[in-house]
């Protein structure tokens, strides 16, 4: 075998062909759960507002219904709130801090409960002008149904993460056609790592969802969009517009935890908090009826500047304010949609002085940079909102506008909004992840080659005398018979292989002293990160590494020592800094630095 022949860039998985597979089901099955939601929304749009049974889509902003209006969402407040105390109250929320809990804390496992009563409640509250998007329920949705699916089989905690993840982003593929969108969303916000075991599912579930939304939905992008290439003042101005965005991101994350706490500080069951969101947004409906529901066609006009600044300002305002009391009561909804909205208000405010574009440009460029510093998920950002327009000109402009907007959140932000709400839970989650040092290393890049080993026919008592006495070196030896490796000897085992007797420890040999509740070794092919877990699992400190578990010869060993060393050149890597001055020759003897 060739040196290094045996190391793949990736871990194999046999069980990936059974992970895609499923996959693929989950994709369709994510696509008509999507409809059904669309259609429960608009079934109860018109319900609530027009009072006929009908699933045509309706703005709520249409309705007729004068001051009544104000009554509406407090009565899909009280329904959902009754849902969740009655039903599931992990139906309350955005959605997507849920899913995160579910996977991190749950083991992937979410209740037929969520899955039915999510959508449900989220069609209620949103056809009661709730100010939300779809995209929230369906997250939790499909991954609910990909949760259940999941435990059909015989699947590790880790397999059902993929096929959660993988319907979630497939849900949200079908609500928006952005399945590109979907997968990095996965990648930033739920997956916490990156495996081909775990991202070709979601791939081939936002691929199946693409494809599969074309005959309920059509295949053009939601908000079709064309603006003209930016000049090189777009650059200052993206800066500009990606500062402001995220102060704006900053503000509503911090403004909807304080309003979280003032419902908190009621001294009324949290049953009825819906209800009384519901009277904030019902008379903020009242004066600014656009600010209502889904929203998606204020949006369009949004980018298109088919609105007024006064309107535009009126709409920004009331939206935010009803948003953050309605999310703040603990209600169903989501988050998207209502991020979307206000940051294409920015963005068409702004469009009036920022030069270097058109001025469509901005609100499409605020709409990816509040979204992106927001969720701190900027690469979803940017691909969500070319996926929604198909604007090419304006990548760049987002790229630019949309990394300042994170970089300024994560610098004045501890957590997003949606990690702060896990962590008033007391589960803190760390966003940042790369790959382990341990798993970039292999055993035989660590192990010792020169092994002092001790031979099976020895007699426990020479083993203790000659190994295990004032002069003794290691903590444990590797156990040989006849090439192979038999054992690992320590004087724990060997004292209580003899039961402490001295005259049978003269008499037993080491081979017979030794436990027969399996041997554990590492193979040199083995990543350390495996070996140490192996390690800790059974409290050793040493394993001996055999060239195959048929041949059991012996070609090395490694200790805990070894495998500290990679974590201590990682630190060092990390934080130790360093001055190279490359273009002066050292003098001879002399070392450069």
């Amino acid at each position: 075998m060739r040196q290094g022949s045996h190391k793949r860039d990736f871990s194999k998985n046999s069980r990936l062909l059974t992970l895609s597979s499923l996959a693929t089901v989950i994709g369709g099955i994510s696509t008509l759960a999507a409809c059904v939601l669309i259609a429960l929304i608009h079934l109860f749009t018109n319900l609530f507002f027009f009072g006929t049974v009908s699933f045509a889509d309706r703005s709520p902003s249409h309705n007729f219904l004068g001051a009544w209006v104000v009554v509406v969402p407090v009565v899909g407040g009280l329904i959902v709130g009754l849902m969740a105390r009655y039903g599931s109250e992990k139906i309350r929320g955005h959605g997507i801090p849920e899913a995160i809990e579910a996977i991190l804390f749950g083991k992937s496992r979410m209740s037929p409960r969520v899955a039915a009563l999510k959508p449900l409640s989220s069609a209620i509250v949103i056809g009661s002008g709730g100010p939300f998007g779809a995209e929230g329920p369906i997250i939790v949705t499909g991954g609910a149904l990909a949760s259940l699916l999941a435990q059909c089989f015989e699947l590790s905690a880790a397999e059902r993460k993929a096929l959660l993840v993988a319907g979630a982003a497939a849900g949200m593929t079908a609500v928006f056609g952005t399945p590109v969108a979907a997968v990095l969303l996965a990648v930033e916000l739920l997956l916490f790592e990156w495996r081909p075991r775990s991202f070709l599912p979601v791939a081939i579930a936002c691929a199946v969802a693409g494809f599969a939304r074309a005959a309920f939905f059509g295949t053009g992008p939601l908000f079709p969009l064309v603006t003209a290439s930016p000049n090189g003042l777009a650059l200052l101005s993206c800066v500009v517009a990606g500062l402001l965005a995220g102060a704006l991101a900053s503000g509503l994350s911090v403004t909807l935890y304080k309003i979280e706490d003032l419902f908190g500080t009621l001294r009324i069951h949290w049953m009825w908090w819906p209800a009384i969101g519901g009277l904030i947004v019902g008379i903020g409906g009242y004066f600014e009826p656009r600010a209502l529901g889904v929203g998606y066609d204020v949006i369009d006009d949004l980018l298109h500047m088919h609105i007024v600044l006064q309107v535009v300002v009126g709409v920004l305002a009331v939206k935010a304010v009803i948003w953050l009391f309605a999310l703040g009561s603990g209600t169903s909804g989501g988050v998207l949609a209502p991020l979307l909205m206000l940051g294409a208000g920015l963005g068409a405010v702004l469009s009036h002085v920022l030069p270097g574009g058109e001025p469509a440009l901005w609100p499409l460029v605020c709409m990816a940079a509040v979204l992106g510093a927001t969720l701190g998920a900027p690469l979803t950002a940017i691909v969500f909102a070319f996926g929604l327009t198909h604007d090419a000109n304006a990548l760049l402009p987002l790229l630019a506008a949309t990394l300042v907007a994170h970089g300024f959140s994560t610098v004045v932000m501890k957590r997003s909004i949606l990690t702060e709400k896990i962590a008033r839970r007391g589960r803190h989650i760390y966003r940042e992840y790369g790959v382990d040092p341990l798993e970039r290393h292999y055993v035989d890049e660590i192990m010792c080659r020169d092994v002092e080993t001790i031979d099976a026919s020895l007699s426990v008592q020479q083993a203790l005398e000659t190994y295990f006495g004032s002069r003794q070196t290691h903590r444990a030896y590797p156990v040989i018979r006849g090439g192979k490796v038999v054992g690992m000897a320590d004087r724990t085992v060997l004292e209580s292989g003899s039961n402490g007797s001295g005259s049978l420890a003269r008499s037993i040999s080491i081979a017979d002293a030794m436990p027969d509740n399996g041997l554990v070794v590492a193979l040199p092919e083995e990543t350390c990160k495996l070996v140490a877990a192996r390690m800790a699992a059974h409290g050793l400190q040493r394993l001996a590494v055999v060239d195959s578990t048929e041949t059991m010869r012996l070609i090395g060993i490694v200790s805990r020592s070894d495998v500290i060393e990679l974590s201590f050149a990682h630190f060092e890597e990390e934080h130790r800094t360093e001055h190279f001055r490359p273009f002066i020759r050292p003098r001879s003897g002399q070392l450069p630095g």
